[in-house]
């Protein structure tokens, strides 16, 4: 992430933001069961609710910076795992469910976002759920990436990308500001 971009992501206002709005919004009416991965928490403003509200959280950050704050912050309560989402350690099957906010669009490519969703599939128990939200186009995203990764999902085409994945059900909400999704594991 570029300066501007981890000002913004650390900042009070965004933790705020995900917190009351992104959160609440991409999570109604799911039950997470009690072993959920989030994926690319950052600096873990969704971190600090999902682990009050499940049993066990580990969270995937590939920013080794990231993920040794996340560490220290939750100091235990949360295992943190530094490594790619695209090629994850865990067996087949170890999940209940699985999370992300406003991650995607930090994945460098198409193909890698593709890849992310398979390993995703393969980590979930049959019938776990996938939910997640990102971002929609605008100036101000393109602003706030400017030298930084920057490949917005098309809101459009995910429900079938997911599919694709091995996911079924797969639904695609947008509301002026981000889209959420959930899509769950035959």
């Amino acid at each position: 992430m570029n300066y501007l971009h981890q000002v913004l992501c650390s900042s009070a206002r965004w933790k705020d933001v995900v917190q009351r709005y992104a959160l609440p919004w991409t999570l109604e009416q799911i039950d997470l069961g009690s072993e959920v991965l989030e994926i690319g928490p950052g600096y873990g403003a969704a971190t600090e609710v999902l682990q009050r509200q499940v049993r066990h959280l580990l969270c995937v950050e590939s920013d080794r910076k990231l993920a040794r704050r996340l560490d220290r912050k939750f100091n235990g309560l949360v295992t943190v795992r530094c490594e790619d989402a695209t090629a994850m350690s865990f067996a087949n099957r170890t999940f209940q469910s699985a999370v992300c906010f406003t991650m995607l669009h930090h994945v460098g490519s198409i193909e890698l976002q593709n890849k992310l969703f398979r390993e995703v599939a393969r980590v979930l128990k049959p019938g776990g759920i996938f939910a997640g939200t990102d971002s929609l186009p605008g100036r101000s995203m393109k602003f706030l990436h400017l030298f930084d990764t920057l490949v917005l999902v098309d809101p459009e085409t995910l429900a079938e990308r997911l599919t694709d994945a091995g996911f079924e059900n797969a639904q695609v909400d947008v509301n002026p500001y981000a889209f959420r999704f959930r899509a769950w594991k035959p």
